[in-house]
């Protein structure tokens, strides 16, 4: 008997010619922006702790007015809209350099959740809307928020469980639920709401987003909610939509095709996320190599050490493969490939538990320094980069998927079971009538 073929998966079969020579450009795009970063940044993070969740709008337009002038401002945007228009591989290399400091994100206006909303605005949103919503987006005159999570049993790692309902109204749409986790909400100028349109929760399709701005009736913040990090600006807040309607043209693409239509934002806001947290986990890695350059003890500089040296070099493989991983499934959404979706959730996984493990590390070797919150800022990047193995998916949920596609192509078609009828005892039903075969599994009958 002949082997079946083995399944050919997208992200196997052979090299794959992947260009990582970065462009004179770009390189000297992140060059500059790692001087900025250092120069003008790093001193405002110094001065606020690198607590934003109440930061003033002053801090935001100052920084993006430094941004601005220093000529590194919106290196995502497309040109169009006054960004300089990298790809998702030139974003790599210059968006590290920006999550060298926890506000460079902020000043660079390049972090979440705008830098995702301005991509999704440009791909799915009319003219009408783009000129409404994006274009003082990306010129940083306005902040935004995308509302998708609620708390339990509403979505959440699974989208599916969408309970915010919009519901047709002369005019337009009335939207009705709750949503928490809300990055940003408080003082931005409007939401991406997704709420369900048709069917129930725990159906796969059946939503739409609808783009909301601040201050319509029925929309109203009704905590900001207290958590571990503070350095995405204005926080987490919990808002509660009750009666908010909104006209047909606040349709943000298609009605009923929401879950698509953020798949556009999410998997390129995954990556940009492991890239800005690529340049936090390098900044703890430098704190780590100073210290332990620096530091005598037991007779030698603890970069003498032998478990020193072991945490220093997992470190750099970690910061290597993350930044090489990055690179490749940059490369793979900028050209369309189908491997890319099952490389977001690969790098997410990845780098999220990299970066963690990297300023653990960095913590662990700077010893009391590592923990003080005003002498190091690794406290800070310790309280910051945990919740990224939550956030835009647990690695949990990663997991599951990749797993999932990557056993598909195996999968052997199920054997057709046999003619029941021929096979079943007959069995009495309601009423004394006899049923055999499928009948007899729905009347209560267990299948073998």
């Amino acid at each position: 008997m002949r082997r079946a073929p083995k399944p050919v998966r997208p992200s196997a079969g052979g090299p794959v010619p992947i260009q990582f020579d970065v462009d004179p450009t770009v390189a000297q795009l992140a060059t500059t922006t790692a001087e900025f970063v250092r120069e003008v940044v790093i001193p405002a993070e110094r001065e606020c702790g690198g607590s934003v969740h109440d930061a003033p709008e002053a801090l935001r337009e100052t920084l993006q007015k430094a941004a601005r002038d220093a000529g590194v401002f919106a290196p995502h945007v497309p040109t169009r809209w006054g960004g300089r228009g990298l790809d998702l591989r030139g974003q790599a290399v210059v968006f590290e350099a920006v999550g060298y400091s926890l506000l460079g994100p902020l000043a660079l206006n390049c972090a979440a959740p705008d830098e995702g909303n301005m991509h999704l605005l440009e791909k799915v949103a009319t003219q009408e809307q783009k000129q409404r919503y994006l274009r003082p987006l990306a010129a940083g005159e306005t902040r935004s928020c995308f509302a998708m999570t609620e708390p339990a049993p509403g979505a959440g790692a699974d989208p599916r469980s969408l309970r915010t309902t919009a519901t047709r109204v002369p005019g337009g749409w009335r939207i009705d639920g709750r949503k928490w986790f809300i990055t940003g909400a408080q003082g931005a100028g409007f939401a991406i709401v997704m709420a369900r349109t048709t069917g129930d929760p725990g159906d796969p399709g059946g939503a739409t987003m609808f783009l909301v701005d601040a201050g319509t009736p029925g929309m109203s913040i009704v905590r900001t909610i207290e958590t571990l990090d503070e350095s995405l600006f204005a926080g987490h807040s919990e808002i509660v939509f009750e009666g908010c309607v909104v006209g047909e043209e606040q349709v943000l693409g298609a009605v009923d095709r929401g879950f698509e239509g953020a798949q556009v934002r999410l998997g390129p806001a995954r990556l940009t996320h492991c890239m800005r947290w690529l340049g936090a986990a390098r900044r703890a890695q430098d704190v780590a190599l100073e210290r332990a350059g620096s530091r005598m003890a037991f007779g030698s500089a603890l970069g003498d050490l032998g478990m020193v040296q072991q945490m220093l070099a997992d470190s750099e493989i970690d910061i290597e493969a993350s930044r090489a991983l990055i690179l490749r499934t940059a490369w793979e959404l900028d050209t369309g490939s189908a491997a890319a979706i099952q490389l977001t959730s690969v790098s997410k996984t990845f780098v999220a538990e990299a970066v963690n493990r990297v300023v653990d590390r960095a913590v662990q070797i700077c010893g009391a320094l590592g923990i003080s919150a005003a002498d190091a800022p690794l406290a800070r990047l310790f309280r910051e980069v945990r919740p990224f193995r939550i956030y835009d998916g647990p690695s949990e949920t990663h997991r599951f998927a990749i797993a999932r596609r990557a056993v598909r192509p195996y999968r052997q078609p199920r054997p057709q079971p046999a003619d029941v009828t021929a096979r079943r005892p007959v069995q009495m039903g309601e009423a004394g009538q006899s049923v055999t075969g499928q009948d007899a599994v729905r009347g209560g009958g267990r299948q073998p």
